[in-house]
């Protein structure tokens, strides 16, 4: 009995984890940068590369496979890691043609409320912004759903200008918003209103 309960506990094991695609090294032939993530291991971490990927590694892997498997194997993973540029190129550029537009409207004669949309692109969540505004300025802020059915922030008072500077100076929850893509319109209301 008191040999039992003196034992040494299980230590966990530790696990390595690709620094490109988040997978354990064994497994990063599944991911969308197999590639790169062989380049990483090959620099990091040396023994392992060869453990998986030195010539006789690969051999009695592929020794099951036929050609035509080997070849199309090859073949799926290049068309992944193209893809997966290609995705991600493309959600770079819909994120740089994006636009912020803060938008004064007048809501009774002399009162004016604030509308900013846009943010959503730019990985902005409008409830932090909304709540950091409505601290910010010491006003109501709020999101809801415009004309179009996007998402934005409506911020009591006319502070357009302001929070153009707080996007320009990047703190807080705007960061990621570049100041290129930032626009202000005055909306006025029409008189039939």
């Amino acid at each position: 009995m008191a040999s039992e309960s003196q034992s040494e506990p299980i230590q966990p094991i530790q696990v390595l984890y690709c620094q490109v695609c988040t997978f354990p090294p064994e497994y990063c032939e599944f991911g969308s940068s197999f590639t790169r993530c062989k380049e990483w291991l090959k620099e990091s971490h040396p023994a392992l590369y060869d453990k998986y990927y030195s010539d006789e590694a690969l051999q009695s892997k592929l020794g099951t496979l036929s050609l035509e498997a080997q070849a199309k194997l090859e073949k799926d993973t290049a068309e992944k890691e193209v893809k997966a540029e290609k995705k991600a190129d493309a959600a770079l550029k819909k994120k740089m043609a994006s636009q912020v537009s803060i938008k004064r409207m007048e809501r009774n004669k002399r009162k004016f409320v604030t509308a900013i949309h846009g943010l959503e692109a730019f990985d902005v969540e409008l409830k932090k912004a909304s709540k950091f505004l409505a601290q910010k300025f010491a006003t109501g802020a709020s999101v809801t759903k415009n004309a179009q059915g996007q998402d934005e922030i409506v911020v009591q008072g006319d502070v357009a200008e302001d929070v153009l500077e707080l996007i320009e100076s990047a703190t807080g929850v705007f960061k990621s918003v570049p100041s290129a893509n930032v626009v202000i319109v005055e909306e006025k209301k029409k008189k039939g209103e």
